[in-house]
């Protein structure tokens, strides 16, 4: 018999991820901050809670996806937060995208309660999530991370084990990095052909032909050439998740150069009021930085 599913956070990602979870048969109840955005899920069959605690206490396993620590702690401690009710026999994932060390921190503040607790951020961003196919990065006890398996694979098409509890956030910044990189390299090549006469066509022809190719650069192009960025990944957030990036280097020893710049380039297109943008749009903060 499947278990009863809490899921809190139905933004961008976690609307879709929740959606895939009641297409597939789970008992589902959801909770959101603005109300609005649980309807359709109360049109679809779904329940909905009046509060965090609300959902926990009905739900034997509890998810949150949502922008980052400060949502997550409301969530969990704040006004009937959540928190109070994990306790033994309750699962708590975390698939929100936070730094390692307020994972580890908030595993070791769960631990007392019993609850069994597993960090679960994704790989992919909006049509991954729609389509179900993105990648879960889990870390917590390895058993339980087989026994989600199912649950997981209704929202991805793969589970990958990166370690105890803060190493599947670990992952996640780490390939955050390198999608942060390849973004920010691929709208600086085609700004740098742009203003040395060359054509946009011809360099995504040149790009798409060898083995430079690669999905992000392909979903990205149509993007770049209309600058129009309806945002898969908000720029506000792989800001936030650089500044995480940075932290976690300076923890680790780390060397991250071009972790500091990418930091430093992400903040430039948040105070250029990019940040409820596509991260792609990091080609205007270039564009801007050309004139």
């Amino acid at each position: 018999m499947k278990p009863k599913v809490g899921f809190m956070g139905l933004g961008i990602m976690g609307s879709a991820m929740a959606a895939n979870i009641f297409k597939a048969g789970y008992p589902l109840m959801v909770y959101n901050r603005t109300p609005e955005k649980a309807e359709k899920f109360a049109l679809m069959g779904a329940g909905v809670a009046s509060s965090p605690r609300a959902l926990a206490h009905a739900a034997q396993v509890l998810i949150a996806m949502v922008t980052g620590p400060e949502a997550l702690n409301e969530l969990l401690w704040g006004k009937n937060g959540a928190g109070p009710e994990l306790g033994p026999g309750k699962i708590f994932i975390n698939m929100s995208s936070v730094s390692p060390k307020f994972t580890r921190e908030l595993a070791e503040k769960l631990a007392p309660n019993g609850v069994a607790f597993v960090d679960a951020p994704v790989s992919g961003t909006k049509k991954p999530a729609e389509e179900g196919t993105l990648v879960i990065l889990a870390g917590g006890a390895e058993a339980k991370v087989k026994e989600l398996e199912p649950l997981f694979l209704t929202m991805g098409k793969k589970v990958i084990y990166c370690g105890e509890a803060g190493q599947g956030s670990m992952m996640k910044m780490t390939i955050n990095l390198l999608l942060g990189l390849m973004m920010e390299g691929f709208a600086e090549a085609l700004n740098f052909g742009r203003l040395g006469g060359l054509d946009f066509e011809a360099m995504l022809d040149v790009v798409f032909s060898g083995p430079l190719n690669c999905g992000l650069f392909q979903m990205k192009a149509q993007m770049l050439k209309e600058k129009d960025f309806p945002p898969n990944f908000p720029l506000k957030h792989m800001t936030k998740d650089c500044k995480f990036i940075v932290d976690t280097a300076y923890e680790t020893g780390a060397p991250a150069p071009l972790g500091h710049l990418l930091l430093h380039l992400y903040r430039l297109g948040v105070s250029q009021n990019l940040g409820d943008q596509d991260f792609a749009a990091i080609a205007q903060v270039l564009g801007h930085l050309s004139h």
